[in-house]
């Protein structure tokens, strides 16, 4: 069986994993995929306020507050900024801007990943977040 096969399985069964989770879970991805996409845009033109450019207007108002409140302490835990400034998005908006294209990649990774663990309360596991918002992303996000 040669490289490509094994990959295309590997997708196939990612697929149908995700088609099984629960729905809360599929929500908590795509709020998450879409909050680390928003802060790549807010990243690239800062000027906006950050919340509003980050946080999916499809997201229910409690999602919203609630994200105001978790989103700062993802990127403080990222150690993007630290607790006590005053605009930590912003602040971590900069520090995102002058890392090295890899570097930046995997820190909006991990943002997603985070973003989506807290969405879902905590019921998608950083595994599971990993290969599920990847192919979330590349097969359902960008072909939109």
């Amino acid at each position: 069986m040669n490289i490509t096969a094994i990959l295309n399985k590997i997708a196939n069964f990612i697929k149908n994993l995700f088609s099984k989770v629960s729905v809360e879970i599929r929500e908590a991805i795509e709020i998450a995929v879409i909050i680390t996409e928003n802060l790549k845009t807010f990243v690239d033109s800062p000027g906006a306020d950050a919340f509003t450019t980050l946080i999916p207007g499809t997201a229910d108002d409690k999602l919203k507050d609630w994200l105001r409140q978790v989103l700062p302490v993802i990127l403080v835990k990222l150690k993007l900024a630290q607790h006590d400034e005053e605009n930590i998005v912003a602040k971590a908006v900069a520090e995102l801007n002058v890392m090295d294209q890899q570097v930046k990649s995997a820190y909006l990774h991990s943002i997603s990943v985070l973003c989506a663990r807290e969405v879902s309360k905590n019921k998608l596991s950083w595994s599971d977040g990993v290969y599920l918002l990847e192919w979330y992303y590349k097969n359902k996000y960008q072909h939109k």
